[in-house]
């Protein structure tokens, strides 16, 4: 085990996934989302994709115990449940697709993903008619392949909901209780599967002390009365995955 800890905190590029996820902390406890958008394509630079998303899975889980319980309260449980239901049943066809795929791929669909989802928001695609069950196991579908491929847990609901109309209290307990349900379902398939490494788990354990404490300073800074910062905070986390995402910064 001290072969393992040594190894870790001798891994190239430690200090940058410290401080990835350590920002993407204020971010997630703020927003409700943000972890995968900013910590992926930065860890896309310094791991492989597959320790990438068991890396941030893991380290997702962690967080609930700080979100959840305030989130619980005010999300619409019963929709969450569709949308996590039909995650369930298409994480395994991400995880798949993620074995057979190379890590530049990889790497530039994080990128041509958050790119899409940015320029959607930002345009002001919006939708006003309600979805309907049919409408929610489509979106949660397209999120388990997309979180089981990338790691990209969110990106897919925060459109849904962030297109809607609404209330930004519920959108954000909606988005936490979705996401900390997917991380669930993913580390459950990455263990079936005997992806995730003794290794893996170790920096995952280290990367979650700064991860935790951050989060909490996000849920202690959230104010639901500030409605238009909190959709431009939003636009600038993805923004700044586009950018970062690039695998034109490393190998």
């Amino acid at each position: 085990m001290l072969e393992l800890i040594t190894d870790v905190l001798a891994l190239p590029g430690l200090i940058w996934l410290i401080v990835a996820i350590g920002f993407a902390g204020i971010v997630r406890g703020f927003t409700g989302f943000g972890t995968a958008l900013i910590f992926v394509p930065v860890a896309g630079i310094f791991l492989p994709p597959e320790q990438v998303v068991a890396v941030i899975t893991l380290t997702g889980i962690v967080s609930m115990s700080a979100l959840v319980p305030r989130a619980w309260g005010q999300a619409d449980r019963k929709e969450v449940g569709v949308l996590a239901f039909a995650a369930l049943l298409t994480v395994p066809v991400g995880i798949m697709l993620l074995r057979q795929l190379d890590q530049v791929t990889v790497r530039w669909m994080v990128t041509v993903i958050a790119s899409v989802t940015l320029a959607a928001l930002i345009t002001g695609w919006r939708y006003s008619r309600k979805i309907d069950a049919k409408g929610l196991l489509g979106v949660g579908g397209v999120a388990g392949v997309v979180g089981g491929l990338t790691g990209l847990t969110g990106p897919i609901v925060i459109m849904f909901y962030l297109a809607g109309q609404g209330a930004v209290k519920t959108i954000r307990a909606n988005t936490i209780l979705f996401l900390a349900a997917l991380d669930i379902v993913i580390v459950a398939n990455l263990l079936l599967s005997g992806t995730i490494e003794l290794g893996t788990l170790v920096l995952a354990i280290v990367l979650a002390v700064p991860y935790f404490t951050t989060t909490l300073i996000g849920q202690a800074a959230f104010d639901p009365s500030q409605e238009k910062f909190y959709r431009w905070a939003a636009y600038a986390v993805i923004g700044v995955a586009v950018l970062t995402g690039l695998p034109l910064w490393g190998v």
